[in-house]
C-alpha cells in the first residue's frame, strides 16, 4: 500500500513538472512571435530607387506581410494545440497506470496505452510510402507514364493541366487547394523550428535559425492517385549557398465503404426543356435524335419547347406533330411567347408550367446531342434536396476542318468521337443541367432580366454553389455540343469583336489544326517543291 502511495505521488509530481515545462514553452513561443513581428515591422520597407514608392508596391508588401503573419500565427496555434493534446494524452496514460496499480494491490503491471491509430493502419500507411516514387524512381514504360510535378510559392501555383478555364500561373482559387498548401507549409515550418538532436548538440553560443514563411523559396508536388501526395519544399539556409529541403508525404488510406444502396429509376420522368427562336433546321435535327433516344430507347421523357416570336412557329409546330403521329408520342408541350428571346426566361417559364409533381428537369439547347446513357446519368446524379448535376459536355470542332472537305463528313452519329482533334471538354459552360423542380424553385430560378444568350446559366450555378446542395460537376461521355458557325457582328466594339473572334477560333479547331491552317501556304509550297524534285529525278533516270 505504501508503495502505491509513493508511486502515485511520484507520478503527480512528474505530471506537474511536465505541465510547467509545456506552459514555459508556450510562453517562449509567444514571446518569440512578438519579437519576430516587431523586427518584421521595424526592419521591412520598400526598396527606394530615387523616388517615392508607388501605392501598389506598398499594397503588395502589405499583402505579403499579412500572409506571413497569418501563417506564423496559424503555425503557433497548431503547435499549442499539439502540446495540449500531448499533455492530455500523457495525463490519461498516467491515470491508467495509477488505476492499474490500485487494482493490482500496489503492484505496477505493464501499461497498455491505446494508440491513436490501429497498428495495421499505420503499417498500411508506411507501405504506401514505400510503394510511392519518393526516395527512388521506378521503371516506366514510356514518357506518357510520368506523373509530373506542379510547383508553387507562397502566392502562386504553376500547373500543367489547365483545361480551358485555368492559367499556367495563378493563385490557388479552390479553398481545398489553398488549405492543403497552407497546411503543408505550416507542417514544414513546425518541423524546421522544432529542436532536433542535431540542434541539441550545438554550442550554447551558436544560435539556431528560426524559419518563417518568408524563408520559403518554392515547392513541388505531385499525386499518385493510388498511393498519396508528395511535397518537396525548399527554404533559405543560414548562408546564400545553403538551403533546407523538407520532403513530406500524405499517404492515402484504405478505401472505406460509405454507401451500398439500390437505386430504382423506373419511375423517374425527365422533363427536357428547350428554349427556341427560329433555327428550325437545327430543331428538326434535334427532334431526329430525340425520337431515337427518348421515344424508342428510353420512353420516360416529357418534352417542353418554349418558342419566342411568331416567325417560323408553324414549322416548329408541324415538326412536333409529325413526330407525335409517326412515333405515337404525346408527352410534349409547346409554349409560345411573343417577346424578345431570353434563354433564362424560357427555361424558367417551362419549369414553372409543369403541374405533374416534383419532376426531374433537364435544361437543354437545340444544338445538343445526347444518348440514352446520359439520361440515366442525369437520373443517377440528381437527388431532390441533396444533389444537382452539372455535366461537362464535349464540344465538337468544325467537321469541315476535321475531315478536310464537306463531302467527306460522315453522319452526325459517326462524328461523335471523343478525341483531341475532334473537340474539347467545354468546362466553361454551365447551361446544360439536371435538377429537380423543387430545388430549382427553392433556389429562386433564373435571373429573367438577362436577355439573349449567356450569363443566366452562371448566375444559377453560383446560387447552387452558395447553397447546401451538392453540385456534381463531371465530364459526360454521352452529351455533345454540335458545331455551328459563330457570327461576330460588325457593329460590335473592337474589344468585344476580338473576344468573339477568339471564341470562334476556340470552337473552330484544335491548336494543331489551326496551326496547319495558318501555315497552309508554306505546306503547299513545300509539297510543290517535293513534286518538282521527284519529277526532275524521274526524268534523269
Amino acid at each position: 500500500m505504501l508503495r502505491a502511495v509513493m508511486l502515485r505521488r511520484g507520478l503527480l509530481l512528474w505530471v506537474s513538472r511536465v505541465g510547467g515545462l509545456l506552459v514555459l514553452l508556450c510562453c517562449s513561443l509567444s514571446l518569440l512571435y512578438v519579437m519576430r513581428c516587431t523586427a518584421g515591422v521595424g526592419g521591412a520597407g520598400p526598396a527606394h530607387s530615387g523616388g517615392p514608392p508607388s501605392a501598389h508596391s506598398y499594397q503588395v508588401l502589405l499583402q505579403e506581410r499579412e500572409e506571413q503573419h497569418r501563417l506564423h500565427i496559424s503555425s503557433l496555434k497548431k503547435q499549442i494545440a499539439q502540446l495540449k493534446e500531448a499533455l492530455q494524452e500523457r495525463s490519461q496514460q498516467l491515470k491508467g497506470v495509477q488505476e492499474s496499480a490500485a487494482s493490482q494491490g500496489g503492484g505496477v503491471g505493464e501499461a497498455q496505452v491505446a494508440k491513436s491509430q490501429p497498428a495495421d493502419l499505420q503499417e498500411f500507411l508506411k507501405a504506401q510510402l514505400s510503394k510511392a516514387e519518393v526516395t527512388s524512381g521506378i521503371r516506366l514504360p514510356s514518357e506518357y507514364a510520368v506523373v509530373p510535378f506542379e510547383s508553387f510559392t507562397l502566392q502562386r501555383v504553376y500547373q500543367l493541366e489547365m483545361g480551358l478555364t485555368r492559367h499556367p500561373e495563378e493563385k490557388p482559387v479552390r479553398k481545398d487547394k489553398r488549405e492543403e498548401l497552407a497546411e503543408v507549409l505550416e507542417t514544414a515550418l513546425h518541423s524546421l523550428n522544432t529542436p532536433s538532436s542535431e540542434q541539441d548538440h550545438r554550442s550554447a553560443a551558436e544560435k539556431a535559425q528560426v524559419y518563417t514563411p518568408s524563408d520559403f523559396i518554392e515547392g513541388i508536388t505531385r499525386t499518385e492517385k493510388d498511393k498519396g501526395t508528395l511535397y518537396e519544399l525548399t527554404f533559405r539556409g543560414e548562408s546564400s549557398n545553403e538551403f533546407r529541403r523538407l520532403v513530406l508525404f500524405r499517404p492515402f488510406g484504405p478505401l472505406l465503404k460509405v454507401k451500398n444502396e439500390r437505386v430504382d429509376t423506373t419511375n423517374v420522368l425527365i422533363n427536357i426543356i428547350v428554349p427556341l427562336s427560329r433555327r428550325t433546321d437545327k430543331f428538326k435535327q434535334f427532334m431526329h435524335n430525340f425520337r431515337e433516344v427518348c421515344v424508342h430507347q428510353d420512353g420516360r421523357v416529357h418534352l417542353t419547347v418554349v418558342y419566342f416570336g411568331k416567325e417560323q412557329m408553324s414549322e416548329v409546330q408541324s415538326t412536333l406533330e409529325n413526330t407525335s403521329r409517326e412515333a405515337n408520342f404525346k408527352n410534349y408541350t409547346l409554349m409560345q411567347l411573343d417577346e424578345e428571346f431570353s434563354r433564362g426566361r424560357g427555361l424558367d417559364i417551362g419549369a414553372r408550367a409543369w403541374k405533374g409533381g416534383n419532376v426531374l428537369l433537364f435544361f437543354c439547347d437545340v444544338d445538343i446531342y445526347f444518348t440514352a446513357d446520359f439520361l440515366n446519368t442525369c437520373r443517377l446524379n440528381a437527388q431532390p434536396g441533396k444533389k444537382v448535376f452539372y455535366p461537362v459536355l464535349f464540344s465538337q470542332y468544325n467537321p469541315t476542318v476535321i475531315y478536310g472537305s464537306p463531302d467527306r463528313i460522315p453522319a452526325v452519329e459517326q462524328q461523335l468521337v471523343i478525341k483531341k482533334d475532334t473537340g474539347f471538354w467545354r468546362d466553361f459552360g454551365f447551361g446544360m443541367t439536371c435538377q429537380y423542380r423543387s430545388d430549382f424553385l427553392n433556389i429562386g430560378g433564373f435571373d429573367i432580366d438577362i436577355k439573349g444568350w449567356g450569363g443566366e446559366d452562371v448566375h444559377l450555378y453560383r446560387k447552387y454553389l452558395h447553397s447546401n446542395l451538392l453540385v456534381v460537376r463531371a465530364p459526360s461521355r454521352g452529351l455533345f455540343h454540335l458545331w455551328h458557325e459563330k457570327h461576330c457582328a460588325d457593329e460590335l466594339p473592337p474589344d468585344q469583336y476580338r473576344m468573339c473572334m477568339q471564341s470562334k477560333a476556340m470552337n473552330e479547331a484544335s491548336h494543331g489544326q489551326l496551326g496547319m491552317l495558318f501555315f497552309r501556304h508554306e505546306i503547299e509550297a513545300h509539297l510543290r517543291k517535293q513534286k518538282l524534285q521527284q519529277n526532275s529525278n524521274a526524268k534523269k533516270t
